[in-house]
């Protein structure tokens, strides 16, 4: 009895979850409307003629889930699970939990009436309690829905005590909503679990307590199917009168149409109750008329069978006519696409001759670029030889210095030694010994003035027997006494000394930056990193000074990082400058060696 009232419901759940959906999806709608009809196996040979092969994965799984739904009203509950199985799969892999949700409902449907297939129904409840836990309140008509079907599939796996609860939530649900027909399944449900129980009263209660809810909406199917329910309480109650009374009731009111083998259930218990009342011709008549009913199934199942070998030979005919049009088709395809192709060589024909064109004026355009980038690099080096001729005539200079130095200081040292020397030998001998001290002071300071004036030239400090790494150290320590600055200098790896221009080059690069930092930096602590690979000198120069914006900056305003770039680039190497307002200036410089 439960198969039909629980059909009927599927009915109104697809109505309402895929209404709209039948209107987008014309190719499944003619199938659809035979399943709606009742006509199976006309609606299971349509929905195969149904090309799905170019069909998107999401358009596949609604026609597997139709099919398999199909299926299922068609008795063939192996197919059914097999198809909805596979909506069910592709649903998971795009992420639609209702979608899912509705499959998992059918299967429980379908496992409810075929009980022998090896399927974990624990799983799929488990899937649909997760589901109803992620529904809000306002979803009323989701959540009966799902609770129904879990106290179903709970009633399958004979968990009767889970199964009586989740039905009496359904119920819940329904009186919320007033709605009589799912009041009464409900209730009808809820009995069905005290049969289970063999608490017979309590099943005969609320089998009882649903019928008002049917006799309201007049209901004739379900009613029969309540007061069958009554009568098989009666009869576990040993009211054999009562329970035969009843079974008499709900086969005088079933319809006959498609009815059979809901009476063949009446006429059998019917005669049992005949049987064990003594009754034996009213159970003969009732097993007779039982006996009659099942040969008309069988009859039935054979024309059903011819049937359905008429509808497959239609629809063999169908997909013959089909492949036919497909292959008009293929040819018409083939004939454009030749046309097409025809079209699309010319066309590219045309685009090669272009693109030829085009390279053509590119390479043109690249040979005059190249030309501008030769006279480019003949002014650069122009400009390079320039500040080599700059640094060679700065280097004589200070040549010059030093050798003034020698002659000069060296000269007026010299006389104040001769002097002392003078003094020394004739202690307490001379009479003008204050003029002769008075004169070797003069000599001293006039020594210390002339060295003060070349030191204030600032010479280059790199000293030709010491290398690179003592000269930076000594401008290191003569800058670190500057408005409370410190610099370290750390060297690695240079154990021999660099080619003197070089050399100097780089000292006057370093010179240039610490420069810039006591200028302009603000800085308390700068640190100076000079690194010897075999090929490469890498120059490290930071502080912690105020920095600056390097993109910002006027060429006007950095002419001194602009001559440090041209050294660089004449020594042929890079220099990086990491500099931000706020956080200090970083530069890098690597110079190949």
């Amino acid at each position: 009895m439960k198969k039909s009232y629980r059909i009927s419901y599927i009915f109104i759940i697809l109505n309402l979850f895929f209404g709209a959906t039948f209107a987008q999806k014309l190719d499944l709608k003619e199938s659809i409307s035979l399943t709606n009809q009742g006509r199976y196996s006309d609606a299971i040979a349509s929905f195969k003629l149904i090309d799905t092969s170019n069909a998107d994965i999401e358009d596949k799984a609604l026609w597997l889930f139709y099919l398999g739904y199909t299926y299922n009203l068609s008795d063939q509950q192996g197919l059914a699970f097999q198809h909805m199985a596979k909506a069910k799969t592709i649903y998971v892999q795009l992420e639609k939990l209702s979608d899912v949700k509705d499959c998992n409902l059918q299967l429980l449907s379908i496992l409810s009436h075929q009980n022998d297939l090896e399927v974990d129904k624990q799983s799929i409840i488990r899937e649909l309690e997760d589901f109803i836990s992620n529904t809000g309140n306002e979803d009323l008509n989701v959540k009966y829905r799902v609770y129904r079907e879990i106290g179903t599939g709970y009633l399958a796996s004979d968990l009767i005590e889970n199964a009586e609860e989740v039905f009496r939530k359904s119920y819940k649900l329904s009186s919320s909503k007033d709605d009589s027909l799912q009041m009464s399944f409900d209730l009808m449900n809820i009995g069905t679990v005290k049969k289970r129980l063999k608490l017979y009263d309590s099943s005969l209660y609320y089998t009882k307590k649903g019928l008002p809810y049917l006799l309201k909406i007049n209901d004739s199917l379900n009613i029969s199917y309540n007061y069958n329910n009554q009568a098989e309480a009666y009869k576990y109650l040993n009211d054999y009168n009562k329970s035969l009374s009843l079974f008499l009731k709900a086969d005088s009111i079933l319809p006959n149409e498609n009815k059979v083998k809901s009476k063949i259930i009446f006429y059998e218990n019917m005669a049992d109750l005949y049987e064990k009342t003594q009754n034996f011709k009213e159970a003969y008549l009732a097993t007779k008329t039982k006996n009659h009913l099942e040969d008309s199934v069988n009859d039935i199942g054979q024309n059903l069978a011819i049937e359905s070998i008429r509808n497959r030979y239609a629809a063999a005919e169908k997909e013959e006519q089909l492949k036919v049009e497909q292959q008009k088709k293929k040819q018409n395809r083939n004939i454009a696409l030749g046309l097409g192709g025809g079209i699309v060589a010319i066309s590219i024909f045309a685009f090669l001759v272009y693109k030829n064109t085009r390279r053509k004026q590119r390479i043109a355009e690249q040979e005059k670029e190249l030309e501008i980038q030769k006279k480019e690099k003949i002014l650069k080096d122009q400009e390079l030889n320039a500040i080599d001729a700059m640094i060679e005539g700065q280097e004589k200079e200070r040549q010059r210095l030093a050798s003034d130095l020698h002659d000069s200081v060296g000269a007026t040292l010299s006389a104040a030694k001769l002097q002392f020397d003078h003094i020394a030998k004739n202690r307490g001998k001379l009479e003008s010994m204050d003029e002769l001290f008075e004169k070797t002071g003069s000599l001293l300071e006039e020594a210390y003035t002339e060295v003060r004036s070349m030191a204030h030239l600032k010479n280059s400090g790199v000293i030709a027997t010491k290398g690179l790494l003592p000269a930076v150290e000594k401008l290191a320590k003569n800058a670190s006494s500057s408005n409370g600055l410190s610099i370290e200098v750390q060297g690695f790896g240079l154990t021999e000394k660099l080619e003197g221009p070089q050399e100097i080059a780089i000292f006057r690069m370093i010179q240039e930056l610490v420069t810039n930092i006591i200028k302009h930096a603000e800085a308390t602590e700068a640190h100076i990193s000079i690194t010897q690979h075999d090929d490469m000198l890498n120059i490290i120069v930071e502080d912690n000074g105020k920095g600056f914006n390097p993109r910002k900056m006027k060429r006007t305003e950095g002419m001194g990082l602009h001559s440090i770039e041209k050294r660089v680039e004449h020594l042929e190497g890079s220099l990086e400058v990491d500099a931000a307002p706020g956080r200090g200036t970083n530069i890098l410089i690597d110079i190949p060696l």
